[in-house]
């Protein structure tokens, strides 16, 4: 069970955009970069039994582990504590019901596809429901390999707004399975600026990706013996 508060909150005519803790933290990544560079305004908070038992706080003020955040008609929702994965089905089942009933015209997911299995030079992948119907960025865009299987909270959401006839999409963004992957999380929001007609400037995550490719390299390094033999052989 969940419960929206403040009480009693529509939605009616927004876009809910929502990123979750996944493969590169690609989702989560997004969604908090976006939030922050867009300055957008905290309106709602997201509780349940199933909410981790877990508090932040960022820049003096309380962080809860799901909150909303409004940028015009664009609502974020912000992920800073995942649901415990035994949780999931039901806490996001539920949470897909009320997104349905609240109002929104359509949802957005950001996910991380793992880097293994891209085949082209495309930087995502897409998903759309049968009621979505697909516009600009989007049309063009190459939808997943038949068979390959999306899991967690975004495979959840697509199956309960397929089943309920909402449109909804996920835009999935070839990540490092074994890290954050920022560059990931910079072509997601990408895509996003261009379906929706924002200006978010992704330089600086790229540039934080490129740091942190830096120190990945600087640590082979050190793993390394000056005679070029790995001191693991």
């Amino acid at each position: 069970m969940i419960e929206i508060m403040p009480k009693g909150m529509r939605f009616d005519g927004n876009v809910l955009v929502a990123g979750f803790h996944g493969i590169g933290a690609t989702g989560y990544y997004a969604i908090r970069y976006m939030v922050d560079y867009l300055n957008a305004e905290r309106i709602a908070y997201v509780d349940s039994e199933f909410i981790a038992p877990v508090s932040t706080s960022r820049r003096g003020r309380v962080v809860t582990p799901h909150e909303f955040y409004r940028h015009g008609n664009m609502v974020f929702l912000k992920v800073e504590v995942p649901v415990q994965r035994e949780s999931e089905i039901v806490f996001y089942r539920d949470f897909a019901r009320w997104v349905v009933d609240s109002g929104f015209v359509e949802a957005a997911l950001i996910g991380g596809l793992d880097s293994t299995l891209r085949n082209d030079e495309s930087e995502y992948r897409v998903v759309f429901t049968s009621a979505f119907k697909p516009r600009g960025e989007l049309e063009a865009a190459k939808e997943l390999e038949d068979e390959l299987i999306i899991v967690g909270p975004v495979a959840i959401l697509l199956n309960y707004f397929e089943m309920a006839d909402f449109p909804s999409y996920a835009i999935l963004a070839y990540a490092n399975a074994d890290r954050v992957d920022p560059r990931a999380a910079a072509a997601a929001i990408g895509a996003l600026n261009k379906i929706y007609d924002l200006d978010v400037d992704t330089k600086p995550i790229i540039e934080g990706a490129e740091r942190i490719e830096e120190e990945l390299k600087k640590e082979v390094k050190k793993e390394v013996k000056p005679g070029g033999e790995s001191m693991y052989t």
